[in-house]
This record gives structure tokens, C-alpha cells and sequence, in this order.
């Protein structure tokens, strides 16, 4: 008596859920430097923002604000409302932007994805998630560019 077909046999549930397994695995490191590449274009387009205000500030004074070493957030008081409305103050990782300003010349950094500044920076592009982005005097002097990697 022929037997009617009406199910999957486990050979072919096993093939299908190994066929997800091997997308799956594809598509989760994609998707985790998709995020990382994110923060970073996140974080370059705030200091760019932070850098236009100073800047702007500079020009208005001859001086950027004076901060030997502090944090974005410390320049509320110079530059809100009347050159950002809103001040980035964290990175695209949720922490603080550095900034460092002394007479014309100013600094803002962030320590890229491990939150640690780095002892020497390479300077010029670099190819780490874990790098520091640096902006010195209206000028990105070390930035991602690339293929990143961790």
C-alpha cells in the first residue's frame, strides 16, 4: 500500500535549519561592523559640529574657549544656544568627547570603540574600531577609513 506524503522527513528539516544556521553566521558579523561603522560616522559627524562651533566662537572672540583639559559638555555655557542649539557632548559609543582649547589652538577626541585613549596615535586614517578620532584646530588629524577591523 503506497504511503501518503504529508510532512517533512528529518533529512530535509535538518537541511533547512543548517541552511539558516550558515545565513545566520553570515550575516552576524555583517551586522555588528554595520553598528561599529555607524558610531564612528556618528561620532565624526558630531565633532564636526563641535568643531564649525568652535571655530565659529574663535573667530567671534580670537580665542576658541579656553579648557586645558576637560569635556565637551564643560562648553555649554560658550557655545549654546548661540552656535549649537543642541551640543553633542558623547561619542556614538555613549561616551564623553574630549576637548582640550589653549589660546587659538583647540582639541576634541574621542577614544573610539574600547573607550581608551591611545599611549601614541598613529595619526592620519586608521583601520581599528578601537582607535581614538581626533580633530585639532578645525582638521580630522586621525580618523577611520576603510575596512575596519577589531
Amino acid at each position: 500500500m503506497p504511503r501518503a506524503s504529508r510532512g517533512f522527513t528529518l533529512v530535509e528539516l535538518l537541511i533547512v535549519v543548517a541552511i539558516i544556521a550558515i545565513l545566520a553566521a553570515i550575516a552576524v558579523p555583517a551586522l555588528t561592523n554595520a553598528t561599529e561603522r555607524a558610531r564612528q560616522r556618528r561620532t565624526m559627524a558630531d565633532m564636526r559640529s563641535v568643531m564649525i562651533a568652535v571655530s565659529s566662537y574663535g573667530t567671534d572672540f580670537a580665542f576658541v574657549p579656553q579648557l586645558p583639559s576637560g569635556t565637551v559638555a564643560q562648553l555649554r555655557p560658550h557655545l549654546v544656544p548661540t552656535y549649537l542649539r543642541l551640543l553633542p557632548s558623547n561619542d556614538g559609543w555613549q561616551r564623553p568627547l574630549t576637548y582640550q582649547g589653549e589660546g587659538h589652538s583647540y582639541t576634541v577626541a574621542s577614544f573610539g570603540g574600547d573607550g581608551t585613549p591611545q599611549p601614541s596615535p598613529p595619526l592620519g586614517s586608521t583601520t581599528s574600531f578601537s582607535a581614538d578620532i581626533l580633530v585639532s584646530n578645525g582638521v580630522f588629524i586621525q580618523w577611520p577609513d576603510g575596512m575596519q577591523t577589531r
